[in-house]
């Protein structure tokens, strides 16, 4: 009962135990204090989540980390105009762009093309698996742990997010994980302390990314 009750919405769920509980329960459910603590519960289940509030930005973080993460919102930007997800990563050598690179896991149709995992391979590729050692390594979100296993494997020692990911889950309305598996404990537990992890930085910035994008993805047409 518990499960079939679990998978409905709250108006049909409060039904569904009133028809199986049995007369007693469907008497009082006729009553007036019944009906107005139903939809009070009905209006707490249904109302909009709370607004997400950008978290602080990481003092670690410089005046030269702001300019280069502004390029990354660019990026995320500019991959959700072109229908993917809205996530932008780039790599910087001595205060210049080596390379960057815009999601295009739709687009493309490989799902591993994050951000992150996009700009490790093509920076490689271009300018060789070794080009990326000592660089700083720039991205609009937290990376997952996919993306994660790229960036210690480019040979960066420092990286940048922006915009933290239970922040964007928040923001989507999600169940948030019981115990999230974060980039700073990630890189600890890979056993790489030579990796310098800063961020949330310019989080609201990140945040109305993820807005405009979800608002993109809502307001199409269902197939």
């Amino acid at each position: 009962m518990n499960t079939l009750i679990s998978s409905l919405s709250p108006l049909s769920a409060i039904a569904r135990f009133v028809a199986l509980v049995g007369a007693p329960v469907r008497r009082v459910a006729k009553t007036p204090a019944f009906l107005l603590a139903l939809t009070c519960i009905c209006s707490l289940a249904t109302a909009a989540p709370a607004p997400v509030v950008p978290l602080s930005d990481d003092p670690a973080c410089t005046a030269e980390d702001r300019k280069f993460m502004a390029r990354a919102y660019e990026l995320a930007a500019a991959a959700s105009a072109r229908g993917n997800g809205a996530f932008g990563a780039l790599v910087v050598k001595d205060g210049q762009i080596l390379m960057e690179f815009s999601n295009d896991a739709k687009t493309s149709g490989d799902v591993t093309h994050h951000g992150e995992t996009g700009l490790v391979a093509l920076t490689s590729r271009k300018l060789g698996i070794t080009s990326m050692k000592g660089c700083t390594f720039y991205t609009s979100t937290e990376p997952c742990i996919m993306c994660c296993g790229a960036i210690n494997s480019s040979g960066v020692t420092r990286l940048v997010y922006g915009t933290t990911a239970i922040q964007v889950t928040r923001l989507r309305g999600r169940t948030l994980p019981m115990k999230p598996l974060q980039v700073r404990e990630v890189f600890e537990r890979a056993g790489r302390p030579d990796v310098t992890v800063c961020g949330p930085l310019m989080e609201a910035e990140g945040l109305a990314v993820h807005a405009a994008a979800f608002a993109k993805i809502d307001a199409a047409p269902k197939s």
